[in-house]
């Protein structure tokens, strides 16, 4: 017997109670890890593009910066679609761009079929993106209704660290990595399609008709001051994110004067694993206090970056990239639930997705101007340049949430 198709009363009701309540929320979280693994697994394939195609570092974050481009142009576009539309129906149509992008990525030959590839991920990703923040607020267990926002952030560098040191361990030891990678992800995203095919529908006002439309991600008037706050430590944090996952796995090959490839994805995974680990021991901490302790360990680890690259240690440098990494991912974490507390049950999708436009523009804008800077002055002097920068917007971020979390300490002692 096929699934209901959403639409209609009956068939939303029945999707409600067709499924269990925690199952459902744990699928949605493999979805995210999966999506945010396939994602950063050409980051570890990015030094062997350009040993076989000849390609510049500038072109490598141009191809990076594509995937981001076209996240926000699903985003734009979809955003909010999950909030009428549903979520399951969404997440489905993500997961088979998705399938459609790793099927490219195995056939590419050269930068041509490379863009492609990385345009329909991103798009997949935009897409998906909405439906999935949505989704695990609305299906977190209710003895544990943090544990929503808290996959939402740890989803991300749990993909990513699994993405970076999977795939360096194919392209050192496996044959054809640039095919075998992507046929696997093609295999593990056919499995979670057939689990979200038959997945309970949990969007509270799903089934219209769907709107598919450029249109202005809105944030209520009342929030915008928190809300820019906020979203300063997100750009922050997913400006780091960017540098490591298009030049981090160069700077680490040349740091660390080495040829094995697994060393470009293993630095990746160190950032993502550390930053995970804080979102795991920080979890039932309280919101902007997660969020000033993150900042401080990214102004930590840029500190350590900075001064590994005025030493040339490699062990200053994996040093510093696992503080960075734990600041990132509390940083994160910290951020983003205070920012899931700000939009009504109706507009979560929108929230959501108005949060990673501004993440893959910090994540896409800085790295591409990095990469162009490299061809010009080398990637040790632009490292330098972007950490230095970056650490700037931390200690404005910083500055900014302590007085915002005086300012709600001081609203909670008044009521």
């Amino acid at each position: 017997m096929h699934p209901p198709v959403p639409g209609t009363p009956a068939t939303r009701a029945t999707h409600r109670a067709g499924g269990p309540r925690g199952s459902g929320f744990w699928l949605v979280g493999a979805v995210l890890v999966l999506l945010m693994l396939s994602s950063s697994v050409p980051s570890a394939l990015y030094v062997l593009y350009q040993e076989k195609w000849g390609l510049s570092s500038g072109m490598i974050t141009v191809v990076f910066a594509l995937y981001a481009v076209t996240v926000l142009a699903g985003l734009l576009l979809f955003g909010s679609l999950s909030d009428t539309l549903g979520r399951r129906p969404v997440l489905g149509a993500g997961l088979v761009l998705a399938i459609v992008s790793m099927a490219l990525f195995a056939g590419a030959q050269g930068l041509g079929l490379l863009l492609a590839a990385r345009a329909v991920q991103g798009l997949a990703v935009g897409l998906a993106t909405g439906a999935m923040g949505a989704a695990l607020l609305e299906l977190a267990p209710r003895s544990r209704p943090a544990l929503g926002a808290q996959v939402n952030s740890a989803g991300p560098t749990i993909g990513i660290g699994l993405g970076g040191i999977g795939a360096g361990l194919l392209v050192q030891y496996a044959p054809a990595p640039t095919v075998l990678t992507y046929l696997l992800l093609i295999g593990a995203f056919t499995g979670v399609l057939a689990g979200v095919v038959r997945m309970a529908e949990s969007a509270p006002g799903s089934g219209g008709r769907p709107r598919i439309a450029p249109h202005r991600i809105r944030i209520p008037a009342a929030v915008r001051g928190r809300f820019a706050v906020l979203v300063l430590t997100i750009v922050a944090v997913w400006s780091v994110g960017g540098f490591y996952l298009s030049l981090g796995p160069h700077l680490a090959l040349s740091l660390l004067e080495s040829t094995n490839y697994l060393v470009g994805g293993a630095t990746v995974a160190l950032l993502a694993g550390a930053a995970t680990a804080a979102q795991l021991l920080l979890g039932r901490t309280e919101a902007l206090r997660t969020a000033v302790l993150g900042l401080c360990g990214l102004l930590a680890g840029l500190g350590l970056v900075l001064l590994a690259l005025g030493l040339g240690s490699a062990a200053v440098f994996l040093a510093g990239t696992a503080v960075l990494g734990s600041g990132w991912g509390a940083a994160f974490l910290g951020s983003f639930r205070a920012l899931s507390t700000l939009a009504e049950p109706a507009h979560r999708g929108e929230l959501t997705a108005a949060v990673y436009v501004f993440a893959y523009l910090a994540m896409s804008v800085p790295a591409v101007l990095a990469g162009m800077l490299t061809n010009v002055h080398g990637l040790q002097r632009t490292s330098v340049g972007f950490m230095a920068a970056v650490a700037a917007v931390c200690a404005l971020a910083l500055l900014v949430t302590l007085r915002l979390a005086a300012r709600t300490d001081a609203e909670g002692s008044r009521a």
